[in-house]
């Protein structure tokens, strides 16, 4: 038990930075998805108390998904009551528990990496997009929201902050400027050569700076500073333990048989074990310690916690990279960051929501700026141009996607993109040509498939009348049907342009190959 402990002066500053950047996220997406604000904290709750330990990750960090409010809004619309949702949730996680043991995790390794660096970095452009309207005390739209046209109004995320800033408040921006000068401080060399100073997160010193500046408003300038029960500030919801669980709705078995109920749990489980996978992939490349996540168990931990939010009330979870990033930035080394960060997201709405309800939303959107920033700085854009173009081009694409979209559909865009990449890649050097005189060898340098085809089909097209053709597939250890089949065709009708055609090294590239070219 020592051991798990041991990094305890790191991992426990980070939960605490994660919990504050969490608390309005959970709140955030609870209300966005029209369900009670504690179904949020009892789902990142469940994440860091339970999901946490049973992880394939070391820093990955749990909660209520931006990702999953559309989705949540429609299966509610659908089943009629949040109530019936709450099967589909427990559902949900059921089938993540069997993806897991049919190993589906496995399909984390089919992401590249120059995907998986663009969606890092155009998370942390979202970041600063949606951060920068809090940070000057516009909270027109729910914090957490990811997609590009803003679930609570008709803006998108450019022109809300053009809104922010016709409509900002000065006490706030007043708040968020302390925050950020004592995120800058915290960053020169006078802290970090001091033993005890360097040891505090500056996530924290941000927020303790932003409470702190608010509070002298309130004595100095009153009419400036944040009140309580404005929007600008943490909203808790205030009436003890009582109060807290009997928010929570019970999930109505009688909608178990109702076809539109299963449906709900598999679109619930399919995104949410994308959105793991992909975060936890992200979560990998951050880890300074550069360890590997085990997927399978993580999608099995995160069924287990989706059965446990389906049981208790709480919004379904995914593994969630804002989180993640926060947790490794501030310092969180070990699933104890992530613990502690449950731990206390529970043990604050039950005994000091009032004391947290003085945070200022500004405060907390300027530590997402900042870990927005490390995401995508210029370093990081940097190492991918150096990469050169097959690196580049994906990533970019998966960056502008993501902003102008979503998460998901921004990911699949960048997939395609990288996979035509990888197809264009692939036909230099497949099939060469070499001719002397009438004698032309085709040879084919490396596996050929169906993309290959209409580049083969132009090269036979080209061969000119009385030459000897000599195919050989030495090179290849995977020769596809369609490619065989265009061979075949052409040694079949060679015999009129008095073309003599020998095939060499064929027969063993696949089993049917015998069958294609005999048939």
């Amino acid at each position: 038990m020592s051991g798990i402990f041991k990094n305890i002066g790191r991992d426990g500053p980070a939960g605490f930075v994660v919990f504050l950047v969490a608390l309005p996220l959970c709140l955030g997406i609870a209300l966005a998805s029209n369900t009670p604000l504690a179904s949020g904290i009892i789902s990142g709750a469940i994440a860091g108390i339970v999901v946490s330990w049973l992880s394939g990750s070391h820093l990955s960090v749990s909660g209520p998904a931006a990702g999953l409010t559309v989705t949540i809004v429609s299966a509610i619309a659908l089943l009629g009551s949040y109530e019936a949702v709450l099967v589909a949730i427990f559902l949900a996680g059921l089938l993540q528990l069997l993806f897991g043991f049919l190993r589906a995790g496995n399909l984390a390794s089919y992401f590249p990496n120059c995907v998986i660096k663009g969606m890092l970095a155009g998370i942390g452009v979202l970041i600063i997009l949606k951060q920068i309207p809090h940070a000057v005390g516009w909270d027109a739209d729910f914090v957490g929201d990811e997609s590009y046209f803003q679930s609570l109004d008709s803006e998108n995320s450019f022109s809300e902050i053009l809104s922010s800033l016709r409509h900002f408040d000065l006490g706030t921006v007043l708040i968020a400027t302390a925050s950020m000068a004592s995120l800058l401080f915290w960053g020169t060399s006078l802290v970090k050569n001091n033993h005890f100073l360097a040891k505090i997160p500056a996530q924290l010193v941000a927020v303790i700076a932003g409470w702190f500046a608010n509070f002298c408003l309130k004595i100095g300038l009153p009419q400036f500073a944040l009140m309580p029960g404005s929007h600008h500030l943490v909203n808790i919801p205030v009436g003890g333990i009582s109060n807290f669980f009997g928010q929570l709705p019970h999930p109505n078995w009688l909608v178990i048989d109702n076809v539109s109920t299963w449906k709900v749990a598999v679109g619930i489980a399919l995104i949410a074990s994308i959105e793991t996978l992909l975060s936890i992939e992200a979560a990998d490349k951050l880890d300074p310690e550069k360890r590997v996540s085990d997927t399978n168990r993580e999608l099995k931990a995160q069924g287990i916690g989706n059965m446990l939010c389906g049981l208790i009330g709480g919004l379904p979870m995914t593994s969630v990279i804002v989180r993640s990033s926060a947790n490794v930035y501030a310092g969180g080394r070990t699933r104890v960051s992530a613990f502690v960060h449950g731990v206390l997201l529970l043990s604050a709405v039950l005994i000091v929501p009032s004391l947290l309800n003085g945070i200022p939303l500004a405060a907390l959107a300027v530590v997402l700026i900042l870990v927005g920033y490390k995401l995508v700085n210029w370093g990081v854009i940097k190492s991918v141009l150096d990469e050169g173009f097959e690196q580049a081009l994906p990533f970019f694409v998966t960056v502008i996607a993501i902003i102008f979209t979503d998460l998901l559909i921004g990911v699949g865009v960048g997939l395609v993109v990288g996979l035509l990449i990888v197809i264009r890649m692939n036909h230099h050097s497949a099939i060469t040509q070499v001719s002397d005189g009438n004698d032309i060898l085709i040879r084919f340098a490396k596996d050929v498939n169906f993309a290959h085809k209409s580049e083969l089909k132009k090269i036979l097209a080209e061969i000119p009348e009385d030459s000897n053709i000599i195919v050989d597939g030495l090179g290849a250890h995977f020769i596809d049907r369609d490619i065989l089949e265009a061979v075949r065709d052409f040694r079949d009708g060679s015999s009129s342009r008095n073309i003599r055609v020998i095939l060499k090294n064929m027969n063993s590239k696949r089993l049917s190959v015998r069958g294609v070219l005999n048939g």
